[in-house]
């Protein structure tokens, strides 16, 4: 049973600390620049690769810190994302991190997790998030690809077009809402062969 409560945060209003420089820490990078490119990230680590330099060296969002991680480097952040090669450092960063109220991510173990990165499809505004609760990132992967697929590229205009209604609409919440409802019923009917 998938327990996770789905959410998407507004990065560019919180401050995320990464520790860790090598392959995994960039490939979490990555990951966060490309759904929010406006994100503030501090990121720590001894060894820092050289993309994670390149893509420092293009956004003044990133800051680097070249050395080993200090447990004040958590001060003032929202949420920690830890991928360093040693797992007892990982483990003993989460516990402090959760001892300040800090959510945390623990790269490949997703026991000590308080929350996962999802695969992501994006298609303009629409944002389709898909977790398979830490068990396989790689069935996450292969179900972006399907979804990528079958969601049309026009699906922006229709999210405009919503939108205009949403706003002309006169009346409470309810009625709103059932009047959007309505509206949006033919994208779920099934089509008669």
């Amino acid at each position: 049973m998938n327990n996770l409560f789905p959410i998407f945060l507004k990065l560019e209003n919180l401050q995320m600390l990464i520790v860790g420089g090598g392959y995994v820490a960039l490939e979490k990078l990555t990951a966060v620049l490309q759904n929010s490119p406006e994100a503030n990230v501090t990121l720590v680590s001894p060894e820092i690769g050289m993309e994670i330099r390149t893509l420092a060296k293009d956004n003044s969002r990133i800051n680097l810190i070249e050395r080993k991680f200090e447990d004040q480097d958590l001060r003032e952040k929202d949420l920690v994302l830890v991928a360093t090669n040693d797992k007892a450092e990982n483990k003993r960063i989460a516990l402090v991190a959760r001892e300040k109220h800090l959510i945390v991510n623990v790269a490949d173990t997703p026991d000590i997790c308080d929350f996962y990165l999802s695969s992501v499809v994006r298609k303009g505004n629409l944002k389709v998030a898909i977790s398979t609760n830490g068990m396989s990132p790689t069935l996450a992967k292969r179900l972006k690809e399907v979804l990528s697929e079958a969601l049309p590229d026009n699906l922006e205009t229709a999210m405009e077009q919503l939108k205009a209604v949403r706003e002309m609409l006169k009346g409470d919440f309810a009625y709103k809402v059932d009047e959007l409802n309505r509206i949006t019923s033919v994208l779920t009917e099934k089509k008669a062969l």
